[in-house]
């Protein structure tokens, strides 16, 4: 019976060494964030001790257990029905709110879903509520894009994915099939989800058949540039979860079917630093000395190598590819984006992307509405249902959709 006793406070006490990070006062819900950091973290390392036993590539491993735990099937409600179908050979999810008397036409978002373009699904429980949530709530259409992940395709095939997809939905006679107002679309996406939205986005502003189609784009915490790990967000939440910068650098890596041996490297800019040429021209357009205010730059200082690995960016052009960097795009691609809404939290790697991409907007003359949430983290805006149920997301959702109400 001792021996029981003294096992079982083992147990729990090795559980809650597992568990327990420090985290600052401020974040929502701390310790239900550490238990969720915990399963995230879990599932991570299972997959990658299945990777290492070459049963499967760990991020496929990864995937099949979220998507496992998490998939929903096409469960159309009184108020919104939802189909499964696929534009242009890419798959969808459309989520068909109420229609409203005095609107025979209604508004839409194209949603593109997060997960370090490697993981998650339009399917999976997260996205189905929060698409539902978005269709019941707008009274509009909602198309979720099912892009390919890697490791089946890398860098740009999820670019051309979104593209093919929204293509094929803003075709007047699709448009006219969902009863779609053509002048009120919205792209939307958070963190990778974000980043492609954007830089579809900007394909399409520089497409003289696509010009002034979409109404608005609505990036919540997106990933936009992988040149400076180091700004003050990045050095602020170096271990944040549930998204530490170690595990973002790698999934720019994934992203681009790049090697693993350049994380740490990258960590401290040395594939950006002053020796490298390629990336001389771009430092100005993510200079966060200018683009962020005081309340965020704090003491932070730039992390700027005299000489680094220039072997990086000879081996991985795409870092410096506004396609997958839209923060870094020319101020005439910027110059005529529609209306945006960039949604950050504080304790969050990304939060300096999406602050440094609407002072660069507003500067090309975009009329921007930078949301940001001090008590939120990465992720937030899809755990609003028990067990996962944040009162940052709950508040985060409720914000974002009343923007798209009161702007699409």
């Amino acid at each position: 019976m001792r021996s029981s006793c003294v096992l079982l406070t083992a147990l729990v006490a090795l559980a809650a060494y597992y568990v327990y990070i420090p985290l600052p006062s401020s974040v929502s819900d701390p310790w239900k964030l550490m238990l969720l950091d915990a399963t995230f973290r879990g599932a991570q390392q299972v997959s990658d001790l299945i990777h290492f036993l070459g049963l499967s590539h760990h991020l496929l491993a990864l995937n099949f257990i979220i998507v496992s735990f998490g998939k929903k099937s096409a469960w159309s409600s009184a108020q919104v029905k939802v189909t499964d179908t696929d534009f242009d050979s890419v798959e969808v999810r459309v989520f068909e709110g109420p229609p409203k008397p005095e609107e025979p036409l209604k508004r839409s978002v194209v949603y593109i879903h997060g997960g370090g373009w490697a993981l998650a699904s339009a399917k999976i429980k997260y996205y189905d509520e929060l698409c539902t949530a978005m269709a019941e709530e707008l009274n509009a259409v909602i198309v979720a894009i099912e892009y390919r992940l890697v490791p089946k395709v890398y860098f740009p095939e999820q670019i051309h994915d979104v593209v093919r997809a929204t293509k094929h939905f803003m075709q007047p006679e699709i448009l006219q099939k969902y009863m779609v107002d053509p002048g009120r679309i919205c792209i939307s996406g958070d963190s990778a989800g974000g980043n492609l939205a954007a830089a579809l986005v900007q394909q399409f502003n520089q497409d003289a058949n696509l010009r002034n189609k979409l109404k608005l784009q609505a990036l919540i915490y997106p990933a936009l540039q992988a040149l400076d790990f180091n700004t003050p967000s990045y050095q602020q939440n170096v271990n944040t979860p549930i998204l530490p910068r170690y595990v973002m650098v790698k999934y720019w890596l994934d992203y681009f079917k790049g090697n693993y041996d350049f994380v740490q490297a990258m960590i401290v800019n040395n594939h950006t630093s002053l020796d490298v040429e390629e990336a001389t021209a771009l430092r100005a357009r993510l200079n966060w000395t200018s683009l962020l205010p005081a309340s965020f730059t704090k003491n932070y200082s730039p992390v700027v190598q005299t000489t680094g690995n220039a072997r990086i960016v000879r081996e991985i052009p795409q870092l410096l590819d506004a396609r997958s960097a839209p923060l870094i795009a020319d101020q005439e691609v910027l110059q005529h984006l529609p209306k945006t809404y960039i949604l950050t939290c504080e304790h969050d790697v990304l939060r300096d992307d999406g602050v440094m991409y609407a002072k660069r907007l507003e500067s090309a003359g975009v009329e921007v509405t930078l949301d940001h949430f001090e008590d939120g983290f990465h992720g937030c805006i899809i755990f609003t249902s028990w067990p996962t149920n944040f009162s940052v997301g709950i508040r985060t959702r409720n914000s974002y959709i009343k923007w798209l109400d009161q702007n699409l």
